[in-house]
């Protein structure tokens, strides 16, 4: 079920994320479907809608994520927490090369595992932008 969140609140999370997935960092211009707002903490753990819980995230980011907090590291086996852009720095946990992302910490192994941010489709249209200088290689 959706939930009613605030153009104000809506636009609020759409401008600090600068149109990017906070995940995957495709900007909103060159995907299909509009991105959406996310929460962090899904309503069903208790996550609130205000600012500090909503992420902007692209159709594919969005679904494979859905409310799941966390995830196995495809490298240890462990239970991982996902990435979450209210509190993790994208650049700590990950690095873009060539459209590539790679999850430079438990952190972001599990999240592009779970998110399938490396699925050929989507690996492929990042790498055709970043050819042509339209995907960010770095994330501060």
């Amino acid at each position: 079920m959706a939930h009613y969140i605030p153009a104000s609140l809506r636009q609020q999370v759409i401008e600090r994320a600068a149109s990017r997935c906070e995940y995957c960092l495709i900007h909103q211009t060159f995907s299909i479907y509009r991105h959406e707002i996310d929460h962090a903490i899904a309503m069903k753990h208790g996550g609130e809608t205000h600012a500090q819980n909503l992420v902007l995230a692209c159709l594919p980011c969005n679904r494979y994520k859905g409310s799941d907090l966390t995830s196995l590291d495809p490298l240890t086996g462990k239970i991982t927490p996902l990435f979450n852009p209210r509190l993790h720095r994208w650049s700590d946990h990950f690095q873009a090369i060539e459209g590539l992302i790679v999850g430079l910490t438990a952190i972001g192994r599990t999240t592009v595992f779970l998110l399938k941010i490396n699925e050929p489709r989507r690996l492929q249209l990042r790498q055709a932008f970043a050819s042509q200088g339209l995907y960010p290689e770095i994330l501060e």
